[in-house]
């Protein structure tokens, strides 16, 4: 393995795991020890920034939103890429033909023109309820809209796309699922955050676990799939470590010696 300068941890199914619902105590003291060795942290995470989690004296060099179309430090904004509008518009109407509900996000909130129980579930896994709003068409028409999440199934996807030009899905679950600008993605995020730091792609490692994270597992020089990963994840990544409700991360880092 390549020296390791900086690594990208998906969220949910990660970091956390998504039955807990909390870091454990091994995963802060990963982080911590991964900072303390001058490697650089990343978030990398299919929410919205202001779902992002804080974890107690854990401070990430960079984060990935809306699964890489929205990228930034805390200094600065370091990539950006909204939906276009006609597809957003779009794509409410495809939903709207499949009877399904459907949220949007921007910068700084998330809002839904309608409700159900899958689009709940979706929201709920990170411990947040959906917000059904009044002021949902005028949020699309006067905001840039980076994300989408939606209620279906695999099978809806073609329809759900139907007429839109330049949007596609990505996907961790099976009942619901994001829709995001062609040209974004988690790999596209890791790209830009490299270049941001200067950072080769070979001194990167990333840990993801849900069909989202493909990209950014490819991205990087060494992709591991956690061991509660989807088989399709385990295929095409680099290594497999633990899964997380076994702490996979901490051991796989101490037994490469990160830690």
């Amino acid at each position: 393995m390549s020296e390791i300068k900086i690594i990208f941890f998906d969220i949910d199914g990660t970091i956390i795991d998504m039955n807990r619902k909390q870091i454990t105590e091994k995963m802060l003291l990963t982080l911590k020890s991964l900072k303390e060795k001058g490697i650089k942290i990343c978030l990398a995470s299919g929410r919205p920034p202001i779902q992002l989690p804080n974890f107690p004296d854990i401070e990430f060099d960079a984060f990935l939103t809306f699964n890489g179309s929205f990228c930034y430090t805390k200094d600065q904004v370091i990539h950006k890429h909204a939906l276009l509008k006609s597809d957003v518009k779009q794509i409410i109407h495809n939903a709207q033909q499949l009877n399904r509900a459907l949220s949007v996000a921007t910068k700084d909130q998330t809002m839904a023109n309608s409700i159900d129980d899958d689009l709940i579930a979706y929201y709920g896994v990170g411990g947040f309820k959906v917000d059904v709003n009044e002021h949902f068409d005028q949020t699309i028409e006067q905001e840039e809209v980076y994300q989408m999440m939606i209620s279906g199934i695999k099978d809806e996807y073609p329809l759900m796309l139907k007429d839109v030009k330049a949007a596609t899905i990505a996907a961790w679950w099976d009942r619901a699922f994001d829709v995001i600008p062609k040209a974004g993605g988690k790999g596209i995020g890791v790209q830009k955050v490299l270049e941001h730091y200067g950072i080769d792609r070979m001194n990167a490692l990333a840990f993801g676990d849900g069909g989202n994270d493909i990209e950014m597992l490819e991205a990087v020089g060494c992709g591991v799939a956690m061991g509660n990963a989807l088989d399709e994840i385990k295929k095409i990544a680099d290594e497999v470590c633990g899964s997380v409700a076994d702490d996979g991360i901490y051991y796989y880092c101490k037994q490469k010696g990160l830690i």
